[in-house]
């Protein structure tokens, strides 16, 4: 039996052996005669669809530089170039092309290759008019298409994402979007087949990094699905490069496919992209999911998108007349409403959902930062502060304050809390029940240039049927900081009288044993030693602190235990 080298990759080159063995065998059967070659460089130049590939070379290397993803491949610098607020203009110019993480950037670059390459396909490096010469004018000529025209389309795309996502937003994900909006009014079918086409590409990415992956059950902290989606971001780039594609066609004269295929597409897309999962954050973690509400929307969604590409220059209401409309400004607006077409009504209805979402987060990004000091003591880095506090008020103060359907935007927030007045930044970096279910979290600081970190450490105890008691110190800079402690309790079991509290301080536990109207305190004992108080025996054996009186011993408390 022949021995495999340990440094030889042969799962992935079986990858790319099944590959390259399909795509011949297709070669073979369809005998395309340089066909694919030909459509191709019809459409781009010398085939190649290079303003997807600058677009991914330019967000790549904002990830491996400007995040410094290069030497933190796993943990880039993302606080700085978030979209916070209309007054930090880097994060508002940054956002749309920085990520959170590897898997953040590696979806959302997937999500480009697919969608990206339809869309620059639909708008080509070439003119499409008969006669017309591809170096005519400046914008016609196809390397000035290719190289300046839709990579410049797409930094605007970008930094509109930016501007009126419902913030704090990250990621490439709405120009993602804006990509799959514009190829799905030019080719619906295709774009959804761009789509399983991703998940190909995910998925032999994949089978590249991780060949074989070994999974056992294990508890994990998570969140519902839905409530990591930017759904407005989202539907916004969508809405955005479905306009983008309407204007094109129009000043071009370009055709669409026929209405029964644009809508199938389009609610084939949207569904599956879950942009009916409209949901609102409740804070402490309560989510309220719009299940039946969302499919409707995107069904309507999917209607008037097909009706603005394929509606014609008929009159909506021609033969309409209107009950008490006479002369003067009645008879105007009767003569406006003659002359409204089925198309116009539509692209009004799409400019209006597009405005209709962009507008909450005009409100939203009109945020300041509460000149209140912080809830606790605090951990400074340059100008960041981080500290930790349970149930407050979200400082960040918005110019308007909405409340409907019997929720509000102003929630009260638990966890470790991060503030920078000069970027205008105040949020939860880490949620309390997350800490209380890892026992530390990293929270990474910086700008343009550094960055540092800073992490949060939970240690406590759970008395026997009682809340756990716990202190919460900051680390950084080589020092540790106590922030926080909560509030005491007291164990649940009796002992021949005497009931055990447990306290939290800011450098130690407390226990303190209560008898009748008598109490007595002392530090928690160290691992395997013992204390005595008010005739009560507390020893701390490993993670449990069990009381002895007598014959009588009882677990009173344990140590929390952390994933």
């Amino acid at each position: 039996m022949v021995a495999v080298p340990d440094w030889l990759p042969l799962q992935q080159l079986a990858v790319v052996a099944a590959f390259v063995l399909a795509l011949a065998l297709v070669h073979r059967l369809d005998r395309p005669d340089g066909e694919w070659s030909h459509r191709l460089r019809s459409r781009f130049l010398f085939g190649v669809p290079w303003g997807t590939l600058l677009t991914v070379a330019f967000v790549l290397t904002v990830y491996l530089t400007l995040q410094d993803g290069l030497d933190h491949w796993f943990a880039p610098t993302v606080i700085p170039f978030t979209a916070w607020s209309f007054f930090y203009p880097t994060g508002m110019l940054t956002s749309a092309f920085a990520h959170s993480g590897p898997g953040h950037l590696v979806g959302n670059l997937v999500g480009t290759v697919t969608f990206a390459v339809v869309a620059e396909y639909a708008f080509g490096h070439f003119p499409r008019k008969r006669g017309a010469s591809s170096f005519g004018a400046w914008h016609a000529n196809p390397y000035v298409r290719a190289f300046v025209v839709f990579p410049t389309v797409v930094l605007v795309v970008g930094v509109l994402t930016s501007l009126f996502g419902l913030g704090p937003v990250i990621g490439f994900s709405g120009v993602v979007y804006a990509f799959a909006g514009f190829a799905l009014l030019y080719y619906p079918y295709a774009t959804v087949l761009a789509f399983v086409a991703g998940r190909v590409l995910d998925l032999t990415w994949g089978a590249f990094v991780r060949p074989v992956s070994t999974f056992s059950s294990q508890p994990v902290f998570s969140t519902p699905w839905f409530a990591d989606i930017a759904l407005q971001g989202h539907a916004l780039g969508f809405l955005l490069g479905a306009l983008f594609a309407l204007w094109l066609a129009d000043r071009r004269g370009d055709s669409f496919p026929s209405a029964l295929r644009l809508f199938t597409g389009a609610l084939l897309f949207t569904v599956s992209q879950s942009f009916w999962a409209v949901y609102w954050f409740r804070g402490s973690g309560t989510f309220v999911l719009y299940r039946a509400g969302g499919l409707a929307l995107v069904t309507l969604l999917a209607a008037v998108v097909t009706a603005a590409a394929t509606a014609d220059g008929r009159r909506l209401f021609q033969n309409v007349s209107v009950p008490g409309w006479g002369s003067g400004s009645g008879g105007s607006a009767r003569a406006s409403l003659g002359t409204l077409t089925g198309k116009q009504a539509a692209m009004s209805v799409l400019v209006l959902s597009t405005a209709a979402m962009a507008g909450p987060a005009v409100g939203v990004n009109l945020l300041t930062v509460a000149d209140d000091d912080l809830p606790n003591r605090a951990v400074k880095v340059n100008d960041y502060e981080v500290t930790y506090a349970e149930n407050v008020q979200n400082a960040m103060v918005s110019v308007v304050d909405v409340e409907a359907f019997g929720e509000t935007t102003t929630v009260n927030t638990s966890g470790v809390i991060v503030r920078s007045r000069e970027r205008g930044i105040w949020f939860t970096a880490v949620k309390k029940s997350r800490l209380a279910f890892t026992g530390s979290a990293p929270v990474r600081l910086g700008g343009v240039g550094w960055r540092e970190r800073v992490v949060a450490k939970r240690s406590g105890w759970v008395p026997a049927g009682a809340d756990p008691v716990y202190r919460v110190n900051l680390s950084a800079r080589g020092r540790e900081v106590p922030v926080y402690t909560s509030s005491p309790a007291t164990a649940e079991p009796v002992v021949d009288g005497r009931n055990v509290t447990v306290v939290a301080e800011r450098n130690r536990f407390l226990l303190v044993v209560r008898h009748g109207e008598e109490s007595a305190r002392a530090p928690m004992p160290a691992k395997n030693e013992s204390v005595t108080l008010e005739g009560l025996t507390l020893t701390h054996e490993g993670k449990r602190l069990v009381a002895t009186r007598g014959e009588t011993r009882v677990r009173v408390a344990k140590a929390e235990k952390y994933r």
